[in-house]
């Protein structure tokens, strides 16, 4: 059973909110825990997917508290996508047991329209973040405008599909064939001397 959080993490005197901050997401005797197998599939460390999971913690207690629909941060939406497929936890125990209600996954239909809503939708629900919660942390919550910009939208790529290089050694790559190319143009001007 997780604790309960601390001080800092304290929200409202209300009965969803007690059973969520002690709710244990997936089955407690798994060998591969919830929150480590939401930190290996998004590349992130254990600490970053807690951090994760407590907001999407709040972001559970708003969609039944606030008064209107609800959007996620996406580090959020990857945890609530994380939940959805733990099929049993999320249907039979989380929505009904604590959420009482469902609370159902429907992604974006598209289209400028859908577009206007989901921004005012996101929007909203950092309103109501912060009337209960205070500021969300800027990291895991951006504001709508950069939510929503396509260049701030993540893209998944599995580790079965691409090869993936990080920046730092395209860097390191890029310069030492930069000098490779100079030594190469610098002896070709020699031998033609």
């Amino acid at each position: 059973m997780r604790k309960a959080p601390g001080p800092a993490a304290e929200a409202p005197d209300h009965p969803i909110w007690s059973a969520l901050s002690y709710y244990t997401f997936g089955p407690e005797d798994a060998s591969l825990p919830f929150a480590e197998r939401l930190a290996r599939d998004n590349g992130w460390s254990r600490a970053h997917a807690e951090r994760v999971i407590e907001e999407y913690r709040r972001f559970a207690f708003l969609a039944v508290t606030a008064g209107h629909p609800v959007t996620p941060s996406d580090a959020v939406d990857q945890a609530w996508h994380l939940h959805l497929t733990y099929s049993r936890d999320y249907w039979e125990r989380f929505c009904p047991g604590l959420l009482g209600r469902p609370l159902h996954h429907g992604p974006t239909a598209g289209g400028a329209d859908e577009q206007h809503r989901y921004f005012s939708q996101y929007a909203e629900t950092l309103r109501s973040y912060e009337r209960v919660f205070g500021r969300p942390p800027a990291d895991l919550w951006p504001d709508a405008a950069q939510r929503l910009n396509e260049d701030h939208k993540a893209r998944r790529v599995h580790p079965r599909d691409a090869l993936i290089v990080p920046r730092r050694v395209v860097r390191i790559v890029s310069l030492t064939a930069v000098a490779m190319l100079f030594a190469l143009a610098l002896g070709a001007l020699l031998l033609r001397s």
